[in-house]
């Protein structure tokens, strides 16, 4: 099930399932510029009743966050909603959500990192195609802005096949440093060849680890699976994140990997990254394509959970494609 495209005039609810928006690294600024692109983009913007609670954990009660998200799928009015930003708890959530509710009235949800429990639990549960994008947050933060916004405006907007290529430029925040650092894309890394077409599933790796073994974990097999992780995900941690998913019933039967753009804090090299992908037998004869423009560095691309994808990997070519969406 895909919701309706949107459009100029089209209602876009903000909501906070994880982390609030009132977080010191969320400025008055960014707030500002987020709602003014949001805006230009001909979308009519409002906003949870909850969003700015704040409680020890950066968030608030699971029944505010409940209620500003059932709000949305039941305002007629909102077309999409947007998370404001990840953080750790959307699972939480999954066993109290009104899935009845959003199955009678499919909506864009779009958003990335913690929101992957979120997303993959509402598509198990109902079948309808989620969103793994740029949040609330990501619209007030001008870095590679154009490429982003022609990425969700091709997912979200249209219902056209489009094919992904690599974004000339990228960045990241160093929380080390506290700095943003920008650095020339080095392109994708290709490491096995192959064809491929199937289901997308997958988005942030460790939180989609968090499903497992219970009732809102989807069924991988034959699916193109999307992967990405943080920069506190080092090469030890990934390697075996990446196990864990390897070990699942119907990993066997996978028909391709995608790999988003590590942070430069994650230390994993194209070569690191290989021998992690030699290890898992599982991976022996499937195409496999990384560092493409999703996860925790920006500029990113918006793609379906549930919608479908193709792939073409040669020896010094990709052609990666999201054909249902």
């Amino acid at each position: 099930m895909i919701a309706p495209k949107l459009k100029a005039g089209d209602g876009v609810r903000i909501i906070a399932p994880a982390r609030s928006r009132k977080l010191p690294f969320i400025s008055d600024d960014i707030k500002k510029d987020a709602l003014q692109n949001l805006e230009k983009l001909g979308l009519s913007v409002s906003f949870g009743k909850h969003i700015d609670e704040v409680d020890e954990f950066y968030s608030t009660s699971v029944e505010h966050r409940l209620e500003d998200l059932h709000d949305a799928f039941a305002d007629k009015n909102v077309k999409a909603i947007l998370t404001v930003i990840g953080g750790f708890n959307s699972n939480q959530l999954l066993q109290y959500i009104d899935y009845k509710l959003i199955k009678k009235n499919p909506k864009i949800l779009c958003g990335y990192s913690d929101i992957t429990a979120l997303q993959h639990a509402i598509y198990k549960e109902t079948g309808l195609v989620t969103y793994s994008g740029p949040h609330y947050f990501t619209f007030g933060r001008p870095p590679f802005y154009d490429y982003t916004v022609d990425y969700f405006k091709k997912c979200l907007f249209d219902d056209k096949p489009f094919e992904i290529m690599p974004a000339k430029l990228v960045g990241e925040h160093s929380s080390k440093e506290s700095i943003e650092i920008e650095y020339q894309n080095s392109g994708f890394w290709l490491f096995q060849k192959g064809t491929a077409k199937g289901k997308i599933l997958g988005a942030n790796l460790c939180t989609l680890n968090l499903l497992q073994g219970t009732e809102f974990m989807p069924d991988i097999r034959n699916c193109i699976l999307f992967v990405e992780d943080d920069g506190v995900s080092d090469k030890v941690t990934f390697d075996r994140d990446l196990q864990s998913l390897m070990q699942l019933p119907g990993a066997k039967s996978i028909k391709a990997l995608v790999i988003g753009r590590f942070q430069k804090e994650s230390d994993i090299s194209m070569d690191i990254l290989e021998r992690i992908i030699r290890s898992k037998k599982e991976l022996k004869k499937v195409p496999i394509i990384a560092n493409v423009d999703f996860g925790h560095t920006y500029p990113m691309i918006t793609y379906p959970i549930g919608g479908e994808a193709s792939i073409k990997i040669g020896n010094e070519s990709a052609e990666l494609k999201i054909i249902k969406h």
